[in-house]
């Protein structure tokens, strides 16, 4: 099952994908697409709907970030060996922890807000 956010910025739905690659619209079941929805349960109750039974999106609408109400975005640096050996640098010894902006999650093809 793929969970996706659709629509204008500030106004996205909820949706899935379905096999064929059509955007299903899942507002009546989930309010968005969030922590409340990721949980276990909720999760186990999306699974058990058929997606064709989901009304289908029309159109190519945009894609939005892929969960909302992002309270921090807390990020490791260099955290794999592979990503240490594509910038040049040793794997550190703890991890390196930064935050970024919640503003810079954005849809696919969006463009990254720099604040």
């Amino acid at each position: 099952m793929k969970l996706l956010r659709y629509g204008e910025v500030g106004s996205e739905r909820p949706g899935l994908l379905d096999a064929d690659g059509t955007i299903r619209d899942l507002s009546a079941h989930v309010t968005d697409i969030g922590g409340k929805t990721l949980d276990p349960a909720s999760l186990a109750a999306l699974a058990k709907l058929d997606p064709k039974s989901l009304p289908a999106v029309s159109g190519s609408p945009r894609l939005g970030a892929c969960v909302a109400g992002t309270g921090k975005f807390i990020c490791i640096g260099l955290n794999y060996s592979d990503h240490a050996a594509e910038t040049g640098a040793t794997v550190p010894p703890e991890p390196i922890i930064f935050m970024k902006a919640s503003s810079a999650i954005v849809g696919p093809d969006d463009d990254v807000l720099i604040p």
